[in-house]
């Protein structure tokens, strides 16, 4: 960190990654599902955080069966060109399914997958976890076709430039389909939960619920919602947020921008 700080060295790239907040209804307000990554992981053990992960390059893949607005518009929203938007929408969608079982798929423009659990599908779920199987192979597998139409662009963060592990990540929206369920995959997570946002804000201050600022900003962000349809009508402004460490007499801080969501 004291080497990039102090010139020596030069910050590391940022890989793009992708990020969904899955959010439902639920006792008469709003849920959003969380994981407690596993103490294993080398990147944050044991903090809890939404689907998702670095793109593949197999998500640019063009074969990839797509319904829903053109990569042309997703590349407006999230600061990309289309190549890369096209690419970040499909790691969404593949990342979501791979780490909750949520699939924003269907058989057509008009439809979504109704289910997802069995056998079948988790051999599927898996080979997709150890890249034997594409994306673009999974789907065709079944005949479905990605619905980009079921997420909304939602924020962006990139890691802080001192960080030996960097990512552009895009955070998404989007809502439980009807019928589906999330399940408790194993893996990268050792825990899943559904919980209204403003209660996992709450665990996080009480220490409790140990999470990065990206979530804890984006919890923060969905709270005063009082239902999913609200979440997706929200107009976003995508600006990137990358906090910053700073050296002082204490030691190094990390600091967050001013007018981010980020409850103090």
């Amino acid at each position: 960190m004291r080497d990039v700080l102090a010139g020596r060295a030069d910050p590391v790239q940022p890989r793009d990654a992708a990020t969904v907040l899955l959010v439902r209804r639920a006792g008469g307000g709003l849920q959003v599902y969380l994981l407690r990554r596993a103490p294993s992981m080398r990147f944050a053990p044991g903090v809890y955080a939404f689907p998702g992960g670095s793109v593949d390059p197999r998500d640019r893949d063009h074969r990839i069966r797509w319904t829903g607005p053109p990569p042309r518009e997703w590349a407006r929203a999230l600061g990309a060109d289309e190549a890369q938007a096209r690419a970040l929408v499909c790691a969404a969608v593949r990342e979501t399914f791979e780490e909750s079982g949520v699939l924003l798929a269907g058989p057509s423009a008009a439809e979504v997958v109704a289910d997802t659990r069995g056998d079948d599908w988790e051999e599927d779920r898996r080979a997709l976890v150890d890249r034997s199987l594409s994306f673009a192979e999974f789907l065709d597998r079944r005949g479905l076709v990605l619905r980009a139409d079921l997420l909304r662009p939602w924020s962006r963060w990139i890691t802080p430039a001192l960080e030996p592990r960097r990512y552009d990540t895009r955070f998404f929206v989007a809502v439980l389909p009807s019928g589906q369920q999330t399940r408790d995959v194993g893996g990268e997570a050792d825990l899943v939960a559904w919980t209204a946002p403003e209660e996992a804000v709450r665990g996080w201050r009480a220490g409790q619920m140990a999470m990065l600022p990206p979530t804890v900003a984006n919890l923060n962000s969905l709270v005063g919602y009082a239902a999913p349809e609200e979440v997706l009508e929200a107009e976003r402004e995508i600006t990137p947020v990358q906090p910053e460490f700073r050296e002082s007499a204490g030691g190094i801080t990390l600091i967050v921008p001013d007018g981010v969501d980020y409850p103090l």
